[in-house]
């Protein structure tokens, strides 16, 4: 597993999490990040990106409630999601471009998954 990913659980809406996306092999540098999501019976969508230069963007859906950041120290990419609604109910993919050190090879890669559910 190239891309380690926790934080996502049960909440009530209104509330918050955190999700993170941990690059785990030695060497590992992220460049940029995605997070995608996809919801029972939908196609997996776009929710935010995050440049190498820091640069972010996100869906309309999440504009003003979600955001993303990564630290280059930990090579580990954050969702913090505010203000939940049952509509971001979801599994949550973070995907990677990845640079590795030694050998200056550059791929992407993607995470697990995590699930996120927003009921009260």
């Amino acid at each position: 597993v190239q891309l380690v990913e926790s934080g996502g659980g049960l909440v009530q809406p209104g509330e918050s999490l955190r999700l993170s996306c941990a690059a785990s092999r030695s060497g590992s540098r992220v460049n940029t990040g995605n997070w995608y999501r996809q919801a029972p019976g939908k196609e997996r969508e776009l929710v935010a990106t995050i440049t190498s230069g820091d640069t972010t963007n996100y869906a309309d859906s999440v504009k003003g409630r979600f955001t993303i950041s990564k630290d280059s120290a930990t090579n580990t990419v954050y969702l913090q999601m505010d203000s939940l609604k049952p509509d971001d109910t979801a599994v949550y993919y973070c995907n990677a471009e990845i640079r590795n050190s030694y050998t200056g090879r550059i791929y992407s890669t993607w995470g697990q998954g995590t699930q996120v559910t927003v009921s009260s």
